[in-house]
């Protein structure tokens, strides 16, 4: 007979429930790609936990219970969103970067997620942390179905046994190993062999592209901007579905669309997303305030540590989430 826990009070829930946050967190980004979707979904999934509570009766880890509901609220979400893709999921480079940028904003576009919201910085977790919310991989999450997409972080991310996925999703566990069979199949052709490797601490080398990136865009520069990338990098913009590949292209596209016009129109700040380097991005307006552009992302080759990707994301609500400012102080 299962022994019934006892709960004293909504505090206990509290104390030992919130340990789990961040991991619940980053659960609900892997299967939404989307920080203000996950932000609700967490929150849907305390509530729907502190109503239950007094039903815990202790079978499975509280751990285990948590996410058991999290995963339930994400299907139920995913029943009513589409997969939010990046513009490299849409199709191919652009061969004019010169060319005008067509905006979708009517795409569910796959967003950035502090490291801080997800803990990647937690001592123990975080290589394995890092890994598994890089952007290449949650884009590539996107292509599953939902309850593929389930499977396979249940299993291969939070280390669930098969039967306690089973279990989550109502089905058996020969159902759940050929649920996971071809999610790997399919993360396999989607997912760059490169992006495989295990990602470590920044190279001295990597540091070094860091910055130089920072004073390449700062000064405006577009051929140092252009040599900090390899011949197949590649630039993209959400929401604009047009992006590029290679140095040349990417120095092209800047000096084209860029509205920045000189050195000091744009800063930098250093952050960090997906387990990756990242910068907030700040334009000058007229007025001499510098105010908030865009996230920019980073993968950065271990050979040389040139950048092989920078995603920059338009959404300045993203700014809020990363603990940032919407204008930065007047520079001396």
């Amino acid at each position: 007979m299962a022994v019934v826990v006892e709960h004293a009070s909504d505090q206990d829930f509290a104390r030992l429930a919130d340990p789990y946050r961040r991991e619940l967190f980053a659960h609900c980004y892997r299967m939404l790609g989307s920080v203000h979707d996950a932000e609700d979904l967490v929150q849907e999934t305390y509530l729907r936990a502190w109503k239950a509570y007094d039903r815990f009766e202790g079978r499975s880890s509280l751990r285990t219970w948590l996410h058991r509901i999290a995963t339930t609220v994400c299907l139920t979400a995913l029943d009513k969103r589409r997969r939010r893709p990046l513009p490299t999921g849409l199709g191919g480079p652009t061969a004019e970067p010169e060319g005008e940028l067509a905006d979708r904003p009517e795409v569910p576009w796959l967003e950035p997620v502090p490291d801080a919201l997800v803990g990647v910085h937690d001592p123990g977790t975080v290589v394995e942390v890092r890994e598994s919310v890089r952007l290449a991989l949650v884009a590539a999450l996107q292509y599953l179905q939902p309850r593929q997409r389930a499977v396979l972080i249940l299993r291969d991310v939070l280390r669930f046994s098969a039967a306690e996925v089973a279990e989550t999703l109502d089905t058996s566990v020969p159902a759940v190993n050929s649920l996971l069979q071809r999610a790997h199949a399919q993360l396999a052709r989607v997912t760059p062999s490169e992006e495989k490797e295990k990602v470590s601490e920044l190279l001295p080398a990597q540091r070094e592209t860091l910055v130089r990136y920072v004073d390449a865009f700062e000064s405006y520069d577009i051929p140092a901007i252009t040599s900090l990338f390899t011949a197949d990098a590649v630039f993209e913009m959400p929401p604009f579905a047009a992006w590029v590949r290679g140095g040349e292209h990417i120095g092209r596209l800047i000096a084209a669309r860029c509205p920045a016009s000189g050195a000091g129109d744009m800063a930098l700040v250093p952050t960090a997303a997906n387990g990756q380097p990242a910068f907030a991005v700040y334009l000058r307006g007229g007025d001499g305030l510098h105010r908030a552009f865009s996230i920019q992302v980073l993968d950065l080759s271990p050979r040389g540590g040139a950048v092989t990707h920078t995603a920059m994301f338009f959404d300045t609500t993203l700014f809020a989430h990363f603990g940032l400012p919407a204008t930065l102080p007047p520079r001396g």
